[in-house]
């Protein structure tokens, strides 16, 4: 185990050559989805990169990168953009490419031109320029094409052709074993035949004053003045003979990149001496460097074996990557007694600043260091196994009771230190010059990991699972005599506490509070909490750099707040790095000032080191790449964009394409757009390089797109103006034809209500008429119903008049028969005379006589009755239909026996024999049947 022990030190020990480097941006062949190897390189006035790739022509906006394949699918091998077009060369063709209206690129062929004269087999290495004069150079030929006259000329030299090149006043090229060649009036002529050059492939050739700088393969470099060759040294000579020189390129200050087959690019000055080393254990893809090109903006581009990387030279950031994972995750920094010191999580490291040594760690602190302070001369480090004192490179434990998070000095006591503990707080007291654990503050028992101190001892502290406390200490620091939980602000993720211009102030992902010193109450700070709110929250990390500035870290940013010289507000200031290219743990960020403007970020993977001093940005010209629209469920169309665009009212889902070709790795360009006619107001800032709007209605629409770097102004706006038409249902045309058919259309609707309500007048006249008709006949039938009435009425009068016309007559009847049987009583003795009056009385009392009146007057008043009767029942007789005509009177059988002359009983017997022969049923009444006829 301790032999392990042992050769984990050994391991930390022998760190890599500690070299800070600029940033590396760095596309895989996966990211840009074409070939691993890329031979050339190129940029047009736009600053879009062009790469000469296995699989064609490869562009990168800034945004966007787009593969054009070879016209014949093979390899291409050079790129060089002349003017307005992109000369390739590959496999037996050559020729350019003329970007069309839509944005996209177009080849057009020169080698078919001459496909007679072009050799089999042939490739085409390299491409130049010179005055009106394209030149296509292979292993075997150099072509020279007049641009003027279309008009070719072939140089074909006795030997193979190892490359050409061009310098201020002349085009040269090297042939194994004959030497540099110099081509004049377009031929061929010897330039230098000296045997170095014979025998060593030049990689490039560039203007000195006195002549000619030559960079061989793997003799370095040497100068050819007046016929003279003699060699010019530099401190990488060794190195570049062990591994190959493949590409070369002259940088505009007069240094050097010089990209090797085994050992990366090494950056030498004009005097010869190391500048940068840069390989793959040192943030490189690839240590073969097929291609070197610096664009406008001075960035290294390097075309690998496998991939590409950027190098941001001229950067105000400068990075230490360790890919090996012995320096580990950086928590913190110090600058000490010129000393950097780095915690990681692997332990605490240190080397000279400034220097390119190498880290070394400080054995004794394998581990995670928390933190680093400085006070009174002393170096303390806040460790996982408890309290360190850190000089010249070697750590003393001075306690290790818990592990330590971060130190404060307490106000007004200048030999005490508070350290923030795993389980609560402790003081560190010097004694006898030298520093040592004093005591634990008793009564408060939780992690400290973020704590300040108010001038009157009020300790305030952040438990990211428990919230904020406040202890109040005795005067003698030995333990808290009370402590108050707050429930407000609340605990957070990533939450912290510090103190910044005399104020404490905590963060959490609600905002940013501070705390009231007479109510002893957090209030929210708008201006700082605005962080949260214009971006996504990942961490509420607060650091305070001895400049006195307050850093923040968001999704997409780092801020830092300066308190203003004239007046005591504060002053934003953003550099759009996101978290995503920092690469620090959230939580954990640190960043520490380590000179007047240079400030130290660490990250998962080392390092990087800002300038803020050199943090100035330019606006690029924003240019609007490419505009696309489809049809619901088909594929996208490419559009012009060097005129307005006129869709189709179906075509109306569009893309729109954007590009700042600015390749700086860690500042990112942000973008707003307006689209009027659409929206009112632009969008939010947000680096996004394409917009989509979908089923735009017809109409007039003007893009409008505009960017800006960090805290620049934003630049100007580029526009695009485009028209959905509308259907052909919506045409000037059709809505002619809709005006003319409305026209038609309301007089024939009018004419037809006109004749529907005349149909609908006549109708209501005709149902008042018929309503007029039936109202005269509902009152004739009144009246007729009135005079029914009135003739029943009648009738029953009538019959009443007969019921006592009857029954007058029927007592006459009597009367006379009485007056008759005294006569007869009377006229017993003979007398004539009374015998004549009863003769007399019973002529009067004749029954039939009687009948026959009443039979008269019956028929009178109900007309056909007896008629009816004798048709239905034609066994009646006389007195039976005699009787009918009593009853139909409604009289009782008392009334009609003296009618009939007969007893009450024998007209029951009577009444009994006329129903039976009437042949009514049981339930049927006779006299409800006689009426009803």
């Amino acid at each position: 185990m301790k032999a392990l022990q042992n050769i984990y030190i050994l391991l930390l020990s022998i760190s890599a050559f500690s070299q800070e480097l600029p940033p590396i941006s760095k596309y895989p062949s996966t990211l840009y989805e074409a070939g691993n190897q890329n031979w050339m390189i190129s940029q047009d006035e736009n600053n879009y990169l062009f790469f000469a790739n296995n699989e064609g022509l490869l562009e990168f906006n800034g945004s966007v990168w787009e593969l054009y394949p070879s016209p014949n699918e093979t390899i291409l091998r050079s790129v060089k953009v002349i003017g307005d077009k992109i000369y390739t060369g590959c496999y037996m063709d050559f020729g350019f490419w003329v970007r069309e209206a839509n944005g996209k690129l177009k080849y057009t062929s020169l080698a078919k031109k001459i496909q007679n004269k072009i050799l089999d087999d042939e490739q085409f290495w390299n491409i130049l320029n010179y005055d009106q004069w394209v030149i296509f150079q292979s292993l075997n030929r150099i072509y020279i094409y007049d641009t003027k006259t279309a008009v070719f000329k072939i140089i074909s030299p006795k030997s193979e052709i190892t490359k050409s090149f061009k310098t201020k006043n002349a085009l040269l090229f090297q042939t194994i074993k004959e030497g540099l060649f110099e081509i004049e009036s377009g031929k061929e002529r010897l330039l230098s035949d000296n045997e170095i050059l014979k025998s060593n492939k030049i990689v490039n050739i560039f203007n000195i004053d006195e002549g000619l700088l030559i960079q061989t393969q793997r003799k370095g470099f040497y100068k050819l003045i007046l016929g003279n060759l003699t060699k010019f040294d530099t401190d990488a000579d060794a190195d570049l003979a062990a591994s190959s020189v493949y590409s070369c390129q002259l940088l505009s200050d007069g240094s050097f990149a010089i990209g090797t087959v085994s050992n990366g690019i090494f950056i030498l000055k004009s005097d010869g001496t190391v500048k940068y080393h840069i390989t793959q254990n040192r943030g490189l893809s690839n240590n073969t460097v097929l291609s070197i090109y610096e664009d406008a903006d001075k960035n290294i581009w390097a075309g690998l074996d496998n991939g590409i990387n950027c190098i941001n030279l001229n950067s105000p950031i400068q990075s230490y990557v360790d890919d090996t994972g012995i320096l580990g995750t950086v928590y913190t920094s110090k600058l000490h007694n010129g000393k950097l010191y780095v915690g990681t999580n692997q332990g605490l490291f240190f080397k000279n600043y400034k220097t390119n040594d190498e880290f070394k760690f400080i054995n004794g602190t394998k581990g995670q260091v928390w933190s680093l302070f400085q006070y009174d001369g002393t170096l303390f480090c806040g460790h996982d196994s408890g309290t360190f004192v850190v000089d010249n490179g070697i750590a003393k434990n001075i306690f290790s009771r818990s592990g330590t998070w971060k130190f404060e000095t307490v106000p007004n006591q200048k030999g005490f230190i508070m350290q923030g503990n795993y389980f609560g707080i402790s003081v560190l007291s010097k004694i006898d010059n030298e520093w040592v654990f004093r005591n634990k503050i008793i009564g408060f028992d939780y992690s400290s990991k973020y704590f300040e101190i108010s001038r009157n001892l009020e300790v305030y502290i952040s438990h990211e699972y428990k919230g904020v406390y406040r202890l109040e200490l005795d005067s003698e620091l030995l333990k808290a005599k009370r402590f108050t939980t707050y429930t407000s602000p609340s605990k957070g993720k990533n939450a912290s506490l510090t103190k910044f211009n005399n104020a404490i102030y905590y963060a959490n992902k609600k905002g940013i509070f501070k705390l009231n010193e007479k109510t002893k109450q957090f209030v929210k700070d708008p201006l700082l909490s605005s962080v949260f709110e214009q971006d996504q929250y990942v961490s509420g990390k607060l650091i305070v750099d001895n400049s006195n500035k307050i850093w923040l870290f968001s999704k997409n940013y780092i801020h830092y707040f300066s308190v203003s010289k004239l007046s005591n507000q504060l002053k934003q200031n953003i550099i759009p790095i996101p978290a995503s290219l920092t690469n620090s743990m959230l939580g954990y960020e640190n960043i520490t000032q380590i000179s007047n403007s240079d400030y130290l970020i660490g990250t998962t993977n080392g390092y990087y080191i800002l300038n803020l001093n050199d943090l100035s940005f330019k606006n690029y010209k924003i240019s609007i790449t490419s505009v696309v629209t489809n049809k619901q469920n088909e594929n996208y169309s490419n559009q012009s964009i060097l005129s307005k665009g006129v869709f189709h009212f179906d075509d109306n889902n569009i893309i729109i394409n954007y590009t700042v070709p600015d390749f700086n790795k860690y500042i990112n360009v942000e973008f707003q757009y307006l689209l009027e006619g659409f929206q009112e107001e632009w969008s939010e800032w947000n680096s996004k390089t394409t917009v989509s709007f979908k089923n735009l209605p017809p109409g007039n629409y003007i893009f409008k797109v505009r960017s800006k770097l960090a805290n620049s102004t934003a630049s100007e706006a580029v526009v695009y103006s485009f028209t959905v038409e509308k259907p052909w249902y919506w045409s000037t045309l059709a809505l002619v034809f809709y005006f003319i058919f409305l026209i038609i259309m309301s007089r024939f609707i009018h004419k037809a209500y006109k004749n529907y309500y005349q149909k609908q007048k006549e109708k209501l006249i005709e149902e008042n008429n018929l309503l007029l008709e039936i109202k005269e006949l509902e009152n004739e039938q009144q009246v007729m119903r009135i005079r029914n009435e009135q003739l029943s009425i009648d009738v029953d009068i009538k019959n009443r008049e007969l019921a006592v016309s009857t029954m007058s007559l029927n007592s006459k009847n009597e009367l006379l028969t009485f007056i008759k049987d005294d006569l007869k009583k009377t006229s017993e003795g003979g007398n004539r005379s009374i015998k004549s009056v009863i003769s007399t009385i019973t002529k009067n009392i004749s029954e039939g006589d009687s009948w026959s009146v009443f039979k008269d007057a019956f028929d009178s008043t109900d007309k056909d009755f007896l008629k009816k009767m004798k048709v239905a029942h034609p066994t009646l007789t006389p007195n039976d239909l005699r009787l009918c005509a009593y009853l139909r009177l409604n009289l009782s059988s008392k009334e009609v026996a003296p009618l009939l002359n007969i007893s009450v009983r024998s007209v029951e017997i009577k009444r009994y024999r006329l129903r039976k022969k009437m042949e009514l049923t049981h339930e049927e009444g006779l006299v409800d049947y006689v009426l009803s006829v």
